[in-house]
């Protein structure tokens, strides 16, 4: 299956000191052919994504080391990434993009602990669908600077315009501000980042958001 026109966009980005899962290969951690795997699974989703109506994107900021970086899957670590593509109806084969035990991402643990719980088409993205990192630290995780969210912000709008989504949910403050900005007449409802002490309330929020039992609504 060719690759969906928007996997071959997200793929030609570059930035420095940045990892493109879709066209690098980490020769630490991935399968020698481990950029084709996350491709053809992102682009699986997409096709999919079109086919009906989906409730929402939810809108991360970045791809981070132990998540996105390994499974090219926004919001998704190893663990996740399996149940990821189930969601969407896409075979995922008996071998990760990356070698080795599968890692965990707290973050990812947490957004999955509520999605787990719903039934509803779901598109996972980010705000700059790369994984930025520091200087010489290809492991570590750093804010997108201002470059990297313009090029982020203008794929982003691409995608709310193709799958057309009934809203979009913002997870943490820098996803908000760019929801705002390109969503236009899409309703955007935004919840606390899990992480930092948020995890909480990030809970109760989705959970009210989706009407999940015993819980008020908080919108």
């Amino acid at each position: 299956m060719r690759l969906h026109p928007f996997v071959e966009s997200v793929a030609k980005l570059q930035f420095e000191n940045c990892f493109n899962p879709y066209t690098d290969r980490c020769e630490v951690h991935d399968r020698w052919d481990a950029p084709r795997r996350r491709s053809s699974v992102l682009s699986a989703m997409l096709h999919r994504a079109a086919e009906e109506p989906i409730d929402a994107i939810w809108i991360g900021r970045d791809l981070g080391y132990r998540g996105g970086r390994r499974t090219g899957l926004a919001l998704t670590d190893d663990v996740h990434m399996v149940a990821h593509a189930r969601r969407w109806g896409v075979q995922v084969g008996a071998e990760r993009p990356t070698k080795g035990a599968a890692i965990a991402e707290r973050t990812a643990a947490v957004i999955w602990s509520q999605l787990d719980q719903i039934d509803a088409r779901i598109f996972l993205w980010n705000v700059f669908p790369l994984h930025p990192h520091e200087p010489g630290d290809c492991f570590s995780n750093r804010q997108h600077n201002a470059r990297e969210r313009c090029a982020g912000e203008e794929l982003l709008q691409q995608l709310v315009g193709d799958l057309r989504p009934a809203r979009i949910v913002a997870i943490g403050n820098d996803a908000a501000a760019t929801a705002h900005r390109i969503a236009n007449t899409t309703p955007v409802y935004c919840v606390r980042h899990p992480s930092y002490g948020g995890q909480t309330e990030f809970k109760a929020q989705v959970a009210s958001l989706y009407k999940l039992s015993g819980c008020d609504s908080l919108f």
